[in-house]
């Protein structure tokens, strides 16, 4: 059998991190040329991760602009990632997730009969409004793959019912999990204590990590979280609440406004993945909007609370790992207050496994893509 040769695409940190284990494996594999393209949707951010991995693409496209929106950078990329995969003489290409990237690069692939794996499939909120525009990236990527990898039997069952065949899913578990292994080997033998202080970790508190970036919080999510959290620091002065604060001027102007100059609380500049992991394996609770945070967290065994309407992972919420809040002040605040005073509650949030991966989805998906060349090609 001839080399297949995979392009994969990606363009944010999540990606990056979510494709690292598969980049990696498949480098190594005699079966596979690898053709990475980074479309530099969030190009500082995602360079941290590339380092971490020891990762280098063969394309950056540099996408971004000064007020891009989502249209421009649609356009933009479809632009560029055509070009590069009309010169690179693909057999697959591969996408995760539900970022503009990876809708691009499926109708690339689409629209240059190239066949598509879809990693991370079948999540769904079934709203298209949250989040946005992913609920809708998802559902586009899944009508366009050939090969369809979602994480958990949820999401393989969403799948089905939108009629996609089952022949062509393959349940692997989702490769964050992967990722998280490989980190933990490459730092199994550093001390952290002093960047522990950095951080404004304090281990005689009760540490609270919050992250705060979706669109669907700017019209008002942000300030009821902010002025949540600004309740709980105010009542409750052993907790140390660590805010990372994104840097989309929607968030920070908010942000500002309402916490800073609180002593327990500390606003810090958004962390690398390395340093983000560090504290989401040390602090005692995670307050979040974020996707990724919810299926890492349970590798450490870090309660999470959920600040959206909906989640497209409810097995962390089947698990009892984490609990879907939404963004109301109040029932931030009651929440956070239940964890921090209720110890059998608290106990009860503690994961004993992470019910989002075993860390070897991506072996899996590299023994779909070959058996499925090794059927084709008899």
């Amino acid at each position: 059998m001839k080399k297949i040769r995979l392009g994969i695409i990606f363009g944010t940190r999540p990606e990056a991190i979510k494709l690292a284990p598969l980049i990696l494996k498949i480098k190594n594999n005699k079966n596979f040329e690898v053709i990475v393209i980074n479309s530099g949707q969030h190009s500082s951010m995602l360079n941290q991760v590339l380092k971490l991995f020891e990762i280098k693409p063969d394309f950056s496209l540099k996408v971004m602009r000064k007020n891009q929106n989502l249209s421009d950078l649609t356009s933009a990329l479809f632009k560029k990632i055509n070009n590069v995969v009309l010169q690179s003489s693909l057999d697959m290409i591969v996408v995760q997730g539900d970022t503009t990237s990876a809708l691009v690069g499926a109708m690339v692939g689409f629209y240059n009969n190239i066949r598509v794996s879809h990693v991370e499939a079948g999540l769904r909120t079934f709203d298209l409004k949250n989040p946005f525009p992913e609920e809708l990236n998802r559902k586009y990527i899944s009508s366009i793959a050939t090969l369809h990898f979602p994480p958990t039997i949820t999401a393989k069952e969403n799948l089905i019912k939108e009629s996609i065949s089952s022949k062509n899913i393959h349940v692997t578990g989702n490769t964050v999990v992967d990722a998280l292994e490989i980190f933990k080997q490459k730092t199994a033998n550093l001390q952290y204590i002093n960047l522990l202080k950095s951080l404004h970790y304090d281990e005689n508190k009760f540490n609270i990590l919050l992250t705060c970036h979706r669109r669907e919080s700017f019209t008002g999510g942000v300030k009821n979280i902010c002025m949540a959290i600004k309740k709980i620091a105010n009542k409750y002065k052993n907790t140390n609440i660590i805010f990372p604060v994104h840097l989309n001027p929607n968030v920070q102007a908010v942000v500002l406004t309402y916490l800073k100059n609180l002593d327990n609380i500390h606003l810090i500049n958004p962390l690398d993945y390395k340093n983000l992991l560090l504290l989401m394996h040390k602090v005692d609770l995670i307050v979040t909007d974020s996707g990724g945070i919810q299926e890492e967290a349970p590798s450490f065994k870090v309660p999470v609370l959920v600040t959206r309407q909906s989640t497209e992972r409810p097995e962390g919420i089947d698990a009892g790992v984490s609990k879907l809040i939404g963004n109301d002040t109040e029932s931030v605040f009651r929440n956070i207050e239940k964890l921090l005073t209720d110890p059998n509650v608290y106990k009860s949030m503690l994961a004993k496994n992470n019910p989002y991966g075993d860390g070897r989805a991506t072996e899996k998906i590299m023994k779909c893509i070959l058996n499925y060349y090794a059927k084709k090609n008899t």
